[in-house]
C-alpha cells in the first residue's frame, strides 16, 4: 500500500510540473454537465472533458445516474463537496427520484470523498478492497491529495462513510431500481484491485471507473503493478460488452466497444516487448529504452507514464514468471 501511495504521488507530482504548478484539475473550478444516454441514463463529465480527451489532456472525474420507477443510483460521489452537490443537484434536475444508491467504482478520493455529503437514506456500494482500503488509510490519502490538488479544494474535512452494501472479490451485486435492474460488477483486478464496473443492461451502458481513464489516446495506469491481471481484464470485459454497447471511462466522455482495443492492444505490446527484454536479460533501464512505443504517444502523460510507470510495472511483473 505504501508503494501505491508513493506511486500516485510521483504521478501528480509529475503532472504537476507538466501544467507549470496547477493541478492537473482543480476541484474548485470544475463545472459538471450531463449527458443522457437512454430514458433514465446518464452520464456525468466535467465541462471540458471533450475537448480534453481529443488532444490527449486530462480531465476530472466522471460518473452518472440511472433512474428507475423506485428510485435512483449514483455512480461516484466526486472529490469534494462542491462538486458532490453539483451531481447531486443534476440528480435532481434529470431524475426527480430519490438517490437509493451511490456506487464507489474505486477508493480512489476522487470517486469516493462525496460519500459524507450524501443523505443518509442513500446505501453506499463499495468493494470489499475498497472498504478495507479507506478503513485503514484515509488520513495518508488526504495528505497527498492536499499536497498535490492542493489546499482549500475541501478534501481537509473528509471523513470516511461506511459501505452499507460490499461487493466480495469475483462477485456481482444487482440492485433492482423499479423497472432497471443494475449489476455491480468485479471483473477481476484493473487498477486498484477494488475496482466496480457498474452495468446498465437495458441501455447497454458501462461505467469503468480508472481501469479504463479516457478514450485514445489515453493510456491505462498500472499504479499497482499486475499487468497480466489487468489485461485479462480489459480482455474480459471487451467479451462481455455487446457490440453496441456505450463505456463511460473514470475520467472521459462516452467511449464506444471498439474503443477498448486501443488500452488493449498498448498493455499487449507492452507486455510483449518487456517479455523479449527480460528473456534477454536485460536491465529495467535498458528495457525502458526498448519499450518506447512511441505508436502509442499522444497522451499529454505519456512521458511519465508509460516509462516511468507502465514499464517498470510491466518489467517487475514479467520478472517474477
Amino acid at each position: 500500500m505504501k508503494t501505491k501511495l508513493i506511486a500516485i504521488t510521483a504521478a501528480l507530482l509529475a503532472t504537476t510540473v507538466a501544467y507549470a504548478g496547477e493541478p492537473i484539475w482543480d476541484g474548485n473550478k470544475v463545472q459538471m454537465v450531463s449527458e443522457k444516454l437512454d430514458q433514465g441514463v446518464y452520464a456525468y463529465y466535467a465541462a471540458d472533458a471533450r475537448e480534453l480527451n481529443a488532444k490527449g489532456g486530462a480531465a476530472a472525474t466522471s460518473g452518472g445516474l440511472i433512474v428507475g420507477s423506485k428510485g435512483a443510483l449514483l455512480i461516484d460521489t466526486m472529490l469534494n463537496q462542491r462538486l458532490n452537490k453539483q451531481v447531486q443537484e443534476l440528480s435532481r434536475q434529470l431524475g426527480g427520484k430519490q438517490i437509493l444508491y451511490a456506487v464507489n467504482t474505486s477508493s480512489h478520493g476522487d470517486h469516493s470523498y462525496g460519500n459524507m455529503y450524501l443523505p443518509a437514506t442513500v446505501k453506499i456500494v463499495q468493494h470489499a478492497v475498497t472498504r478495507q482500503y479507506i478503513a485503514g488509510h484515509l488520513e495518508d490519502d488526504k495528505a497527498f491529495m492536499v499536497k498535490n490538488f492542493g489546499s482549500g479544494r475541501g478534501i481537509e474535512h473528509i471523513k470516511a462513510r461506511s459501505p452499507d452494501i460490499v461487493v466480495a472479490a469475483g462477485s456481482t451485486v444487482s440492485l433492482d431500481l423499479g423497472d432497471k435492474k443494475v449489476d455491480i460488477i468485479d471483473f477481476g483486478f484493473g487498477q486498484t484491485g477494488g475496482d466496480l464496473w457498474v452495468w446498465e443492461p437495458q441501455s447497454k451502458v458501462l461505467w469503468t471507473g480508472n481501469p479504463v481513464i479516457a478514450s485514445k489516446p489515453a493510456l491505462p495506469w498500472l499504479l499497482d503493478g499486475r499487468l497480466v491481471e489487468t489485461l485479462e481484464t480489459l480482455k474480459k470485459v471487451y467479451a462481455f460488452l455487446p457490440a453496441d454497447a456505450k463505456i463511460i471511462p473514470g475520467h472521459g466522455v462516452a467511449m464506444q466497444r471498439e474503443d477498448l482495443q486501443w488500452h488493449i492492444q498498448y498493455l499487449e505490446t507492452i507486455r510483449n516487448k518487456v517479455q523479449a527484454a527480460v528473456n534477454e536479460g536485460l536491465t529495467l533501464e535498458q528495457t525502458v529504452q526498448r519499450t518506447a512505443m512511441p505508436e502509442f504517444g499522444g497522451y499529454a502523460l505519456f512521458g511519465w507514464v508509460h516509462p516511468g510507470l507502465n514499464v517498470p510495472a510491466a518489467y517487475r511483473d514479467l520478472s517474477k514468471k
